[in-house]
């Protein structure tokens, strides 16, 4: 499922036009439709304008010039292109690509070779590493296909374990050793309960050990909170509570973001003009603020399918004029634990790409559900 972000209603200071214009919009003819679709679709092609004479070679339609600048001059009206230069041809605004995404974008479709293609590469780099091997591969295979920079947005949640131990430290407090599969290690910092048996850490060691088999924080402790009455029968009211306190440290909210970011030389092919160059430069700056990107990816996560965001509808690229195309994964409890996506220019492959990052979502959401 496709969902295309609406800045009517996310950000208010959008440029875009109030719903009472969208009609207007949605009112085109069929030649206007037609006349700003080719428009459109040259510009996702080349980023060069596009003038009344070659329109007129490459319509459908018998339209003298004259009558394409008519026409032209009606969608620059409606806002959803403009003349870059004086008697130039004319390229869509963001509010044409986003009319364009949201009302005429047909999208294509992932091939089966490419599929397979795609979920071996992830799961051959899953199985010889570390989850976090395959969630590096799905970014740079997306870089690749996009000509833009592939980012994904994940928390140490996802991390697979292969030990947790619990260490005490005085009478009222113990350490929580967490091991990845990666060899990794996390220390926590837990409190333990008044009147706490003397084996009940081994106990707690014990109980989730046996119940890890490379499952991540998140999928434990879902699987345990399911099972809890068999817990109850297995370890005591105490031990219990230590289980609770040990997973609850490890995967609260203040878990920190990791960001992957791949490609970002695919964005520097390309560049037609100097003002490109500076478009760049500027999106450079942008993805080295990891925080702003991390909030914006982060908004991705807030619903079902493909999010897409175009230039200004978001400030992070106000003045970078990008895109970004994302969708969210889950983990095996079909939680959203993270996002995987493209940032580059507005003149993305938005045809191409959206299925591409929806297909690389669903396979990293299999791969964390164990392959299934």
């Amino acid at each position: 499922m496709i969902v295309r972000q609406d800045p009517r209603v996310t950000d208010p200071g959008s440029p875009f036009p109030p719903d009472s214009a969208l009609p207007a919009l949605a009112a085109l003819s069929e030649r206007s439709r037609e006349i700003f679709r080719q428009i459109v679709e040259s510009y996702l092609t080349t980023g060069e304008p596009v003038g009344s004479r070659n329109l007129a070679r490459i319509l459908p339609m018998s339209l003298s010039p004259a009558s394409i600048r008519n026409v032209m001059s009606d969608l620059e009206h409606s806002g959803l292109i403009f003349a870059p230069h004086t008697s130039a041809g004319r390229l869509p605004t963001e509010q044409g690509l986003r009319f364009f995404v949201d009302a005429m974008l047909e999208l294509g479709d992932v091939g089966r070779e490419e599929q397979e293609r795609i979920e071996a590469q992830m799961r051959a780099a899953a199985s010889r590493h570390t989850f976090d091997s395959a969630l590096t591969e799905a970014s740079s295979l997306l870089s690749g296909v996009s000509r833009g920079a592939g980012v994904v947005l994940t928390t140490k949640t996802n991390v697979h374990l292969k030990h947790i131990e619990f260490v005490r430290l005085d009478p009222a407090r113990a350490l929580v050793v967490l091991v990845s599969d990666d060899g990794s290690v996390e220390n926590r910092l837990v409190d333990l309960p008044p009147g706490l048996p003397a084996g009940a850490l081994q106990e707690a060691t014990n109980y989730l050990n046996a119940r890890l088999h490379g499952r991540t924080l998140e999928t434990l402790r879902a699987e345990i909170e399911t099972g809890r009455r068999a817990m109850k029968r297995e370890i005591d009211a105490l031990t219990e509570r230590l289980v609770d306190a040990g997973l609850a440290t490890s995967v609260g909210p203040s878990e920190a973001r990791q960001l992957i970011v791949r490609g970002q030389a695919n964005l520097l092919d390309d560049l037609r003009a100097a003002e490109d160059l500076e478009r760049i430069r500027l999106l450079f700056n942008d993805l080295e603020t990891q925080k702003d990107v991390i909030d914006l990816l982060a908004r991705a996560e807030g619903g079902e399918g493909v999010r897409i965001f175009i230039g200004s509808e978001n400030k992070l690229f106000s003045l970078s004029g990008s895109s970004l195309i994302a969708a969210p994964f889950r983990d095996g409890s079909q939680k959203i634990v993270g996002v995987v996506g493209v940032i580059g220019p507005t003149r993305l492959n938005y045809a191409r790409i959206v299925p591409m990052v929806d297909y690389t979502a669903r396979v990293v959401s299999k791969l964390l559900d164990g392959g299934r």
